[in-house]
């Protein structure tokens, strides 16, 4: 069930960034009753707190995260990236670094959300960004 966690943690992030000030809690409730997502499967208590905890860890360290993105855009504008792809970077990055999964386990299940919910190319643009962050940024074990 964490695929759906994350995916919801995912929804989240994106839907912030459209609103100045998120409701994690409401946001969550509307989010895991989607059947779209969820289907018959009902998140238990560890994934729910994932899922809120991937958000707030976002939310802290918001301005960190987007700077290391835009550190990494070689050859694109910050503004000019598709904003599922963007909170899909958020997401992967927030993870991997403040919340501690190992890289290849998110980029895995980040990529598979792209595929879901972006472009045909997202998957290869996401890949390659999160590769140079990660080689700029290595991962504290």
């Amino acid at each position: 069930m964490r695929k759906i966690a994350r995916e919801i943690a995912f929804m989240m992030i994106y839907e912030g960034m459209f609103n100045n000030e998120t409701d994690v809690e409401l946001s969550f409730n509307d989010f895991s009753t989607e059947k779209e997502i969820v289907g018959e499967n009902k998140l238990d208590e560890a994934d729910e707190v994932f899922s809120k905890q991937i958000v707030c860890l976002y939310e802290a360290n918001k301005e960190h995260i987007e700077t290391m993105i835009k550190n990494n855009l070689f050859g694109y504008e910050p503004e000019r990236v598709y904003k599922i792809d963007k909170a899909l970077l958020c997401l992967a990055i927030t993870e991997i670094y403040f919340y501690k999964t190992p890289s290849n386990i998110v980029i895995n299940e980040t990529l598979e959300i792209a595929k879901k919910y972006s472009t045909e190319k997202s998957s290869k643009f996401i890949n390659g960004i999160l590769g140079a962050i990660i080689k700029e940024n290595p991962i504290e074990q």
